[in-house]
């Protein structure tokens, strides 16, 4: 296992941390799960609030382990007012049985809303501040599944060490913010590359044979980890046997897998053709509030891989994910013309939007915890 700076907090973290959101199958599977992963040399376990029992059966497997040996991050959702973090920041520490958390991330800093609650001086980073001063926390970061303008906005606060965010080889929107949080040296850590990177432990066969002689998932673990502006990738392992396979290099891209890369990006532009998005977001805002881009990327990735199962997954998330995964379908398209003459690409978009509801739609899906 290798190690890395986490930006301005000068921990030392494993390039892979356990995301202990889908451990909860049982009390024993929890413990064996984290038991397993600081075997293999991961010394970052990563819980949150709303996980429902896993900060609990963290606690429970802690006690076996010498605090110094594991750096812990909890995280909780923003709030408008300092008691009902501060309240919760405690709440958070008897559930795992610690007196401090290495670091804690405001979970889901996703709306203009969240970052006035962050920017209020009597807010919940008020609640966080007075956490810190008395040794409870000490770094303070923030997970996003936000657009790319909010955060980047978060980041521009200068309150925060860290970052959790999404960002793959199959979505780079966030590259930007990988930029500006690397210039404000925080540490970064990319939210569950496997799963939703493209559900990438279970991969189509036109993906993998284009990813040859790699499997996609270590390709895209390789092309993460290339970069030295990443600390570390979450791995969201729902039992031991799931963190059999974390020997991956972090050296520079060999030839033979940027020429994979290449392979994956000319595949995507001559499958797609004159009906490929760029994602470039011109098309937004939608006056009937359907998230464009990202429903014309589940597109792409269907057409292009095949990744039809992961594009039904998420896609079936629309419309019941809140701020989490915001935007409606396609199908609510109403053929207003809006946002035709802002495509540079000049793409029937009412037409692609039908087409992706065709393909993708289906029984609804909400996120796998509650709000």
């Amino acid at each position: 296992m290798q190690y890395r700076r986490f930006g301005k907090t000068d921990l030392r973290l494993s390039i892979f941390s356990l995301g202990t959101m889908r451990y909860l199958a049982s009390e024993a599977n929890a413990i064996a799960t984290v038991e397993r992963a600081i075997a293999l040399g991961i010394n970052h376990l990563e819980t949150a609030q709303g996980y429902g029992s896993s900060e609990k059966f963290l606690g429970l497997a802690l006690r076996s382990v010498p605090r110094q040996q594991v750096y812990i991050t909890s995280k909780i959702p923003p709030t408008p007012d300092a008691d009902t973090l501060e309240r919760q920041i405690d709440q958070s520490l008897h559930r795992l049985g610690v007196d401090y958390l290495d670091c804690f991330a405001l979970h889901g800093v996703n709306t203009v809303e969240h970052l006035a609650w962050i920017e209020n001086p009597h807010g919940c980073m008020s609640a966080v501040g007075k956490a810190v001063a008395d040794g409870r926390i000490r770094h303070v970061g923030f997970s996003t599944h936000a657009p790319l303008e909010v955060i980047l906005r978060a980041i521009a606060t200068h309150q925060f060490e860290f970052v959790n965010l999404h960002y793959y080889w199959f979505n780079q929107r966030n590259a930007p913010a990988i930029s500006l949080a690397s210039t404000n040296d925080m540490g970064v850590f990319i939210i569950s590359p496997a799963d939703k990177g493209g559900m990438l432990h279970t991969p189509p066969l036109a993906l993998k044979a284009l990813c040859q002689p790699f499997s996609p998932l270590a390709l895209t673990y390789r092309f993460l980890l290339s970069d030295c502006r990443i600390t570390t990738l979450s791995v969201g392992a729902a039992h031991p046997d799931e963190l059999g396979a974390l020997n991956v290099s972090d050296d520079p891209l060999t030839p033979e897998e940027s020429m994979a890369l290449k392979r994956l990006q000319r595949h995507h532009a001559e499958a797609l053709g004159t009906d490929q998005c760029s994602q470039c977001q011109q098309c937004l805002p939608c006056p009937e509030a359907i998230n464009i881009p990202e429903v014309l990327r589940l597109r792409n990735l269907a057409i292009a891989y095949d990744m039809t199962d992961y594009g039904q997954y998420r896609y079936r998330m629309f419309e019941n994910a809140g701020h989490w995964f915001p935007g409606r379908k396609g199908d609510r398209c109403t053929d207003c013309g809006d946002c035709l003459p802002r495509c540079p690409e000049n793409l029937d978009i009412p037409r692609l939007l039908r087409d992706t509801h065709d393909r993708l739609n289906g029984k609804s899906r909400r996120r796998l915890w509650g709000e």
